[in-house]
């Protein structure tokens, strides 16, 4: 009888590891979408700005071929009429530079309450996912386990590098769009670049550290199993003896 009761504690102690190892798998997984989905996000938030760079660009190559326009049609015309042209040239000229710094300010004032309200979103979003998934697992592995201990350490952690992340990128997408309009579109270039590399490094690093400390610890899991059910064939061994 008493033999019996051992075997069927084994195999809850088999069930409850393979629990425990699930329940990490599935910890990590859904941080690591979580850090992905943001990054993405406010990359794409912030990658808006783009349209302003589209915007100049496009309308310096119209301002020249009209103006390259207006001076040939302006070099076979009498003088006077070569005057009213170039007047009219440099008033379309001006006009179209004020409609443009308009629209600069205006994506970058979008772009900067599109970013906050996306940030804003995330964090919400990520403290829910995170306040679920420490439930799931205070509910689901035992307490005051290793295992859950190292469990909770490892998604406060992901927390941590996630609002960290999401900061650091905010900040730099509203310095560039600050950038953008003080100074040029190639300080927009060079900004996106830097944004994207740093994104990117961050993301790798995040999933590299996810998955090393996914191995590890199913690796105290399963150490830790595997004590309980040595001592449980210990017991087993020495109460047959008896």
């Amino acid at each position: 009888m008493l033999i019996a009761v051992e075997v069927v504690e084994l195999e809850e102690v088999v069930v409850v590891a393979v629990l425990k190892v699930v329940v990490v798998v599935v910890v990590v997984v859904v941080v690591v979408v979580v850090v992905v989905v943001v990054v993405v996000v406010v990359v794409g938030g912030g990658g808006g700005g783009g349209g302003v760079v589209v915007v100049d660009i496009v309308t310096d190559i119209f301002i020249m071929a009209f103006s390259s326009s207006s001076s040939k049609s302006s070099s076979s015309s009498s003088s006077s009429r070569r005057s009213s042209i170039v007047v009219v040239v440099v008033v379309v000229v001006v006009v179209v530079e004020v409609k443009v710094e308009v629209v600069v300010v205006a994506a970058a004032v979008a772009v900067v309450v599109v970013v906050v309200v996306v940030v804003v979103v995330v964090v919400v979003v990520v403290v829910v996912v995170v306040v679920v998934v420490l439930v799931v697992v205070v509910v689901v592995v035992i307490v005051l386990s290793i295992a859950a201990v190292v469990v909770v350490v490892v998604v406060v952690v992901v927390l941590v590098v996630v609002v960290v992340v999401v900061v650091v990128v905010v900040v730099i997408v509203i310095v560039a769009v600050v950038v953008v309009v003080v100074v040029e579109e190639v300080v927009l270039v060079v900004v996106v670049v830097v944004v994207v590399v740093v994104v990117v490094v961050v993301v790798i690093v995040v999933v590299i550290v996810s998955v090393v400390v996914t191995v590890v610890v199913v690796v105290v899991i399963l150490v830790e199993v595997g004590v309980e059910i040595f001592l449980c064939e210990k017991w087993l061994q020495t109460f047959r003896k008896r």
